[in-house]
Order: C-alpha cells, then sequence, then structure tokens
C-alpha cells in the first residue's frame, strides 16, 4: 500500500510495532509491555537485525487487529535497548525514540507490519522570536508543573538544559496529559516554531483546566465533613456537573416525574401536594438525604391507585354459581354477597361492604374471601393481623423517621394496583398492644364505612378514598376484639361443619384434589361412605376440615405407594376396614349413651370448638352434712349453673318427695366427665338438675334421651346456642330424644330433616316437663301423682317455686 505517488529519496524498511494510546516521541526511553502475536514477531525481528523498530500508533485503540489504515503515517524510529520475555508469554521492551518517520509503504508481510520508511531529519534555525518562544514554553510548562503533582519538580531542571527547539517540544509533549490526536499533531509539526506555538497553546489549555479543577476541590472542600470519603466524591461530582452544566440525568428525573403527575389521575390536594414538593426537589442537590426522601414520597404517591378500579362482575347468578361450585355451605356469607352485587347493579355508586367472618379455624373463611374476589372479578389482596401490635403497621410511620414507610393498608393496595379490591384482614382477633400503640383503634377509621372515604396514612399525608374495597375480615372468636371495632362490622357467624357437611366436603372437594396432589387421579379409587365417616369420626376432631384434609392426604401416599409397587393396574375400593388398616389405630371417639337407664346420670349436649358432642353428668349421693361438690374443669359459668339447678332442687324438695332438710344430712358430688378438657356456659343447667333428681329420688334416667337448656331458680328452661351441632351429636351417640327449650324452635330449620327423621326434638318451657320426659315413665308416675296432689293442696311454695303446668 502507497500513501503517495513520488518515491523519497532515502527510504528503509523496518519491522512496525503498532501501539496503543501512546505515542513514542524523539529522545524518550520508554518500556512498554506487548501481547500480540504480530507485534512480537516484528520484535523478534528488530533483534535479529539491527534493533531498529518504527513505533506508530493506531487511530483506535479498542482495534485488537488493526490493518495499514488504522496506523498513523507518522511515527518514531526508535532503537529497542532491552528485552524481556514474561511468564505469561507476553514481552517487556525498553525502547528509546531517535527520528521521526513517514510511512512510504506497507512491505507485505504475514508473520508481522513491515514498511517502507522516510526518516526525516530535524532542522534547526537561528531565529530571535524562536528563542523568545522556548522561552515562554519553559515558563509556562513550569506553571504547569506547580498545578500539576504527578510531573517531579526535576524535570524543570533537565528542560532548562535543553537548547534545541525541536528536542525542547518533544520533551515537554510527552509529560503533558494530552488526547492522543493532540500528541500525534505535534508529532507530526515538522516546523519546531510551528511545533513550540502549537504546544504553548495545548499548555495553556492544560493550565486552565488544572486551575477548573483546583477551583473545584476547593469549593467541595469547604463543604466537605471530616473523614466522610463518601460525602466528598459526590460532592466533587456534583461541582464538577455545575462546571460543566451537565445536570442532564438529574433533569430527565425531574421532568419524568412532572410527566407522571399530570398524567395521573389524583385528587386536588394530592396534585398540589405532589407539586410543591416537586419545587423543593428542584432547589436540592441531587446527592443529598432529603432528595432522596422526597423522591420516594412522590414515587409512592403516584404507584397508588387513586382511580384505578377494576369493573366488577354483576352477573349475580353466575357470582353464586362459582361461590357454590368452590365452597359447600357458608350460606349467609354468600347470601350478603349477592346482595351486594344485586344492589350494586342497580345503584352505580355504593360503599364496599365491610364483613366479618367469625368461626373456628379450617371453615373456609381465608378462602371464601378469594372466592369473593373471583366471583365479583376484584383483585384479592390479604393482610395478615396476627400478632401485629404497633400502630405504624396500619397507619404508617410520619416522613420524619428514618426509613419511613407507608401502613400496610397502602402497601397492599399499591401491591394490588387497584382501589376496589377484596381486601383481607385476617386474624383480627389476634391483635395485641403495647407502647407503641393499639393497631385496632387506628382499624377503626380504616374500617368505618362514614370515615373511610377520608383515610389518612401517616406517610402519605393526603385523604384517601377506601370506601369502594370490599373489606372482609376473619377472626377465630369475637371476645377479643374491642366493642367499637365489632360495632362496625356486619358480623357473620360461621359453625363449624357438622358431619353431613364434611362428608359432602371431602366428596365435592378434598377428593379429587388430594388424588391429583399425590399423582393418582386417573387411577381408579372409590371411597364409601362408611370410610369418609370413619375419618371424619375417628381420625379427626375439628370444626372444619383441614386434619380431614391431612388425613384423606395420608390415605392417598399410602394408595401411590401400592401403585408404585403393583403397577398400577389395580382398582381400589376404599372401606371401613382398609381405613383403618392405612391409618392405624382409632384416635378419637364420640361420647355414647352407654349409661342406660341409670340413677344420677344425664345425658346432656354441649358444642365444642370441633363440633356437638354428648356431654354426660353424674351425681353421687352419700351420708354428710350438706357438702356440695362440683368437679370437672368448669368455668365459672357451669360452676355458676350447677348451684342453680341445686337452688331448684332444694326449693321442691316437698314436691319431689324430698325431706325439706335433705341437703343437711348428704353430701353430693356433681361431676363431668373427661376432666382435662375445659368446659363453660350455662346449657347444662336442666341436665345438672335431672341428675341431682334422679340421684336423691333415686329414680333412674332414660338412656334415649339427652337434653340441653339453662335453668333458672324458678325452674324456667332459657334458650341455648348450637342446637343444630347438639342435635347432630345425638344422633351421632345413637339419641332418640332430645329436650331442648322452646324458644329454640326458630332453630329447626337448620336442621337437615334426615336427622330430624331420627331424632324427637320435644320442647320445653319448664324443668317439670324436663322431668316427665328424661325420668323412667313407670317410676316416675307415682311421683307425678304425688307432685300434683301436693300442688293442689295450699302449701308455702309460691315463696320459693312456681306451680307446675302440664
Amino acid at each position: 500500500m502507497f500513501f503517495n505517488d513520488r518515491k523519497p529519496e532515502s527510504t528503509r524498511v523496518v519491522p512496525l510495532l503498532p501501539l496503543r494510546d501512546i505515542i513514542v516521541f524523539p529522545h524518550m526511553v520508554v518500556p512498554l509491555f506487548v501481547g500480540r502475536a504480530k507485534s512480537i514477531a516484528a520484535l523478534d525481528e528488530a533483534m535479529a537485525t539491527d534493533k531498529d523498530i518504527l513505533l506508530a500508533a493506531q487511530k483506535k485503540a479498542k482495534t485488537d487487529a488493526p490493518s495499514p489504515d488504522d496506523i498513523f503515517r507518522m511515527g518514531t524510529l526508535g532503537t529497542i535497548i532491552q528485552l524481556l520475555r514474561l511468564p505469561d508469554g507476553t514481552v517487556k521492551v525498553l525502547v528509546e525514540g531517535k527520528r521521526r518517520a513517514r510511512i512510504h509503504r506497507f512491505v507485505p508481510n504475514e508473520r508481522y507490519f513491515q514498511c517502507e520508511v522516510e526518516e526525516i531529519q530535524s532542522t534547526s534555525t537561528e531565529q530571535m522570536d524562536l528563542e523568545a518562544l522556548m522561552r515562554s514554553v519553559q515558563s509556562t510548562f513550569e506553571s504547569y508543573v506547580k498545578l500539576n503533582k504527578r510531573i517531579p519538580p526535576e524535570m524543570l531542571v533537565s528542560i532548562s538544559t535543553i537548547e534545541d527547539p525541536a528536542r525542547l517540544a518533544d520533551t515537554i509533549v510527552a509529560h503533558l496529559s494530552l488526547k492522543l490526536n493532540d500528541k500525534q499533531e505535534i508529532l507530526e509539526t515538522l516546523d519546531p516554531k510551528e511545533r513550540l506555538e502549537r504546544l504553548y497553546e495545548l499548555i495553556q489549555s492544560e493550565i486552565e483546566i488544572l486551575l477548573v479543577e483546583k477551583k473545584i476541590r476547593s469549593r467541595v472542600k469547604k463543604q466537605m465533613e471530616k473523614t466522610q470519603k463518601e460525602y466528598y466524591l459526590n460532592e466533587q461530582m456534583q461541582a464538577i456537573q455545575k462546571e460543566l452544566g451537565e445536570r442532564d440525568e438529574f433533569k430527565n428525573e425531574i421532568q419524568e416525574l412532572e410527566s407522571r403527575i399530570q398524567k395521573k389521575n389524583l385528587s386536588d390536594e394530592a396534585r398540589n401536594k405532589l407539586k410543591r414538593e416537586l419545587r423543593k426537589l428542584k432547589m436540592m442537590s441531587p446527592m443529598s438525604a432529603e432528595a432522596t426522601v422526597v423522591r420516594n414520597y412522590i414515587d409512592w404517591v403516584l404507584t397508588l391507585p387513586w382511580s384505578d378500579v377494576t369493573e366488577d362482575n354483576l352477573d349475580v347468578t353466575q357470582a353464586e354459581e362459582l361461590l357454590d361450585s368452590e365452597h359447600y355451605g357458608l350460606s349467609k356469607a354468600k347470601e350478603r354477597i349477592l346482595e351486594y352485587l344485586a344492589v350494586h347493579s342497580l345503584v352505580k355508586r355504593l360503599q364496599g361492604p365491610i364483613l366479618c367472618l367469625v368461626g373456628p379455624p379450617g371453615v373456609g373463611k381465608t378462602s371464601l374471601a378469594k372466592s369473593i374476589a373471583h366471583a365479583t372479578s376484584r383483585k384479592f389482596v390479604r393482610l395478615s393481623l396476627g400478632g401485629v401490635r404497633d400502630e405504624a403497621e396500619i397507619r404508617g410511620h410520619r416522613r420524619t423517621y428514618i426509613g419511613a414507610l407507608p401502613g400496610k393498608i397502602m402497601q397492599s393496595l399499591r401491591k394490588a394496583d387497584s382501589n376496589n379490591p377484596v381486601f383481607l384482614l385476617d386474624e383480627v382477633d389476634k391483635m395485641s398492644m403495647d407502647f407503641r400503640g393499639d393497631p385496632s383503634s387506628a382499624l377503626l377509621e380504616v374500617l368505618d364505612p362514614e370515615q373511610n372515604a377520608t383515610f389518612v396514612d401517616h406517610y402519605i399525608d393526603l385523604e384517601y378514598d377506601l370506601s369502594e374495597i370490599m373489606f372482609i375480615t376473619t377472626a377465630n372468636s369475637l371476645h377479643s376484639i374491642p366493642l367499637p371495632l365489632q360495632d362496625r362490622m356486619e358480623i357473620i357467624q360461621i359453625p363449624g361443619y357438622t358431619e353431613f357437611d364434611k362428608l359432602q366436603i371431602a366428596r365435592r372437594h378434598l377428593l379429587d384434589k388430594q388424588l391429583k396432589n399425590n399423582g393418582i387421579g386417573d387411577v381408579d379409587i372409590t371411597f364409601s361412605d362408611s370410610a369418609l365417616k370413619t375419618i371424619v369420626n375417628h381420625y379427626t376432631k375439628e370444626a372444619g376440615v383441614r386434619s380431614l384434609e391431612r388425613e384423606i392426604a395420608s390415605v392417598c401416599r399410602k394408595i401411590a405407594r401400592d401403585v408404585v409397587r403393583d403397577g398400577g393396574e389395580r382398582s381400589f375400593r376404599i372401606d371401613a376396614k382398609k381405613v383403618t388398616k392405612y391409618l392405624g389405630p382409632r384416635k378419637f371417639r364420640h361420647n355414647t349413651a352407654d349409661e342406660v337407664g341409670k340413677v344420677g346420670v344425664a345425658n346432656g349436649l354441649a358444642v365444642t370448638m370441633a363440633g356437638g358432642d354428648l356431654l354426660n353428668v353424674e351425681v353421687t349421693k352419700m351420708p354428710g352434712k350438706g357438702k356440695l361438690t362440683i368437679t370437672g374443669k368448669l368455668g365459672d359459668v357451669m360452676k355458676e349453673s350447677a348451684h342453680a339447678a341445686m337452688s331448684y332442687v332444694r326449693s321442691r324438695a316437698t314436691e319431689l318427695g324430698l325431706d325439706p332438710d335433705f341437703y343437711s344430712n348428704v353430701d353430693l358430688h356433681i361431676h363431668y366427665p373427661e376432666g382435662a378438657i375445659p368446659k363453660d356456659g350455662p346449657s347444662a343447667g336442666i341436665t345438672t338438675a335431672s341428675a341431682l333428681v334422679s340421684a336423691l329420688t333415686s329414680i333412674p334416667l332414660r338412656g334415649d334421651v339427652a337434653m340441653t337448656g339453662e335453668i333458672t331458680l324458678r325452674g324456667r328452661v332459657l334458650p341455648i346456642g348450637g342446637l343444630k351441632e347438639k342435635t347432630m351429636a345425638a344422633h351421632r351417640a345413637g339419641i332418640k330424644h332430645v329436650l331442648a327449650p322452646k324458644l329454640n324452635k326458630k332453630d329447626l330449620v337448620d336442621i337437615p330433616k334426615a336427622i330430624l327423621k331420627r331424632v324427637d326434638v320435644i320442647f320445653v318451657e319448664h324443668m317439670d316437663e324436663v322431668l316427665s320426659h328424661a325420668l323412667e315413665q313407670g317410676a316416675f308416675v307415682d311421683l307425678l301423682a304425688r307432685v300434683r296432689a301436693i300442688s293442689e293442696s295450699p302449701t308455702d311454695d309460691a315463696e320459693v317455686g312456681e306451680p307446675v303446668t302440664h
């Protein structure tokens, strides 16, 4: 390749070493590290000949395999002083620049660059203005050295001894921090005078830059706190940006925030607040801590879904089908949601309901909330309140605190990205309070339909509308929820599932789910009703179905093991016997009416967290001095009920054929079996009274009768709760007749008709009616006749009891 058509008078062929980011000037001695194969080959060739090599710079330092077009035409012809091969294969070479040389053409060579060069001899002139120019350059370079601490002061001594203008220019330029193109320009300038003039301009420019840097360092140093290196670096960057006018990134961020504020559908209060915060941010240093706080606040406000809502599915029929397909029972909660959708379809603007689902664990409160979100086509967000004891968890922290954040309400809405989700506040009864505040009090505003349209989070500090949110809270009991909070919610009681309910849930939901989860969905497996009843009654004792699902999963795992072992060709029929084989001995048993026709033993009915159960009451009469003992791990209410029953019996002693002073000659012991289980409530009153009468009169109680009801001192029977669960328990225990308060007749609609066909529910108003049904009929006839005879004769009983009514 030729660079011109005229061949110089004197040329020679030498190896070429391309250099990256460095230019070697004549009279310079520099060490170079060489790693490219072609460059090492060029060095080897130079060492094998006269050690001369052309040192020319690449136009682009990043080019790994340069071509002739990538190399400057002007270079420096140098001599290799020393060459050292390093262990990593690279070569360290010490070269000395001799003379300028211009490349005439490249000589073809596959191993290394070889070129024909023209050596350029330096010229010297004797001019007065050149001497003055040299002095000016030396003086200016001296000023440069004072500002640039990286150049040793000894360099000025060596510069002052140089009399050749060309050598002076080459020596000085080698120590300047110039761009590659500027140094190449000096190298290509052949006239010493022009070279010194250009060098003078470059030194002056560098001095101005150094003065600016000194000014920046001086300004930063005044602002810098002691020993804060990071702060110093940030401020230095800021000062550089200020000097150069480069704050584009911060300006772009400000413009982006302005654009988002304009596009976001905000309230007037929020928009004005953000504009004030943005003006404040513009006047701050972008690296300051306060600017970060303001940026975070603006970002939080802009990411909240102020008016972003999803469209409700107002098809009541479709919503009802979806709720029924995902949950069995829970009719009251479903009806309330369908009512809301029906009203919402008629009224465009409607406040979201605030429901509180109260029931034992495992009955489907949380999963029902998810189904409600699915049925209404709303987004679902869940916030667990269990263990929350800080008011700031609900309302957020004020921005004066380091690391302040909005409360969980705002965080959850940002996560939902919708301002009308189904918002589940789980375990609302598990909140507590300490010195940091009471979170239940903070919820008063959130769950108040009259206030939550203007809810204010401490961090956001703006009124936010929560009225379109459908709040659903869950709790296991109401007694731990403060009354003001209860007053703000629509409470829906979700009772525990009956045996029939559990069988239906297992059939419709649990079996298919566990068969698929355990990889046996396509295997022929059939569960009989007896198998499911065995699991429900003898392997679980709960109000919900969590343990039931775990036991079914355990059976499925056993079947999966058999399928893998037998190759999957079998069909499985699971009955009660197979359940016992897979799950082992029965874990639980239900009380049965095994004390048939016993004196002093009455069958009561109770409701536990696991549903209804039979509760036997035993009374023993012993010679003594009137001591009454009550045992069975009882609560205060149940103890009081037992005392009330005893007082009733004492007031009716004459009518019952007892000595009026019978209690002074006997000790009575009332015991409620299964003493390790806590018991409380007044519903065992008539049961205790019946057992006392039986023990004192020695008349057996019927074994096929169970009873429930609260007793008063006058013998009246007051209503109780859980009649459905108690009747189911009586049916399970083989009881044929259930005595219940007459005021509970309204609860018959909740009891399955199949149970009512097998259990006769008898409603009573007075304790005398209870005795007429509970005591053995043969032995009771004489007692009844005596009671009637006494009631017809004038006595003083009006002061202590009521007339017998039949």
